[in-house]
């Protein structure tokens, strides 16, 4: 039953995710090149780039630890006062309380938005690696989005999501 649900989760979390997969014109620099780091901020990235993927990586793991409160979990969930039903029914489901994921990368693509890769343990084993997920910054904090919780509260198969999925 639960490889059944990991390889579900697996396929829902694929089509979930959203790689845009474009490419970059310019051509790549000459090896007797080498680029600086600009001081200036990215468009594409929060003003600092490595305190933020901490956090991202900090709260994520933070949130699918199955001995943090539920009060704690809402603290690093986007819109967590909101999703109060949802987060419930994800924690209700015997499967995500023994869940945990470890973050494997964070690439920004805005100031208060990140695409994050990675794996579901089940019971301490590998069961879902290298999962796409997204992250935000809400109110000055890095957050699980919305997206990400509903998707994996419908591969449940338990309940609809609830309202605010």
């Amino acid at each position: 039953m639960a490889a059944v649900a990991v390889l579900v989760l697996a396929a829902a979390l694929t089509a979930c995710s959203d790689d845009s997969g474009g490419g970059s014109s310019a051509p790549p620099p000459t090896p007797s090149v080498r680029q600086s780091s600009s001081a200036e901020p990215s468009p594409t990235a929060p003003s600092d780039p490595a305190a933020a993927e901490k956090e991202v990586k900090q709260n994520w793991e933070k949130f699918f630890d199955p001995a943090v409160s539920q009060k704690d979990k809402q603290a690093v969930l986007e819109n967590g006062d909101q999703m109060t039903k949802v987060l419930q029914g994800f924690n209700g489901d015997k499967r995500g309380q023994q869940v945990q994921a470890k973050v494997e990368k964070v690439e920004f693509t805005s100031p208060t938005d990140a695409n994050v890769t990675y794996s579901l343990t089940l019971k301490g084993a590998t069961a879902l690696p290298g999962a796409s997920g997204t992250a935000v910054e809400q109110d000055g904090t890095w957050k699980v989005s919305v997206k990400t919780l509903c998707a994996l509260v419908q591969l449940s198969g338990n309940e609809s999501p609830g309202p605010g999925c």
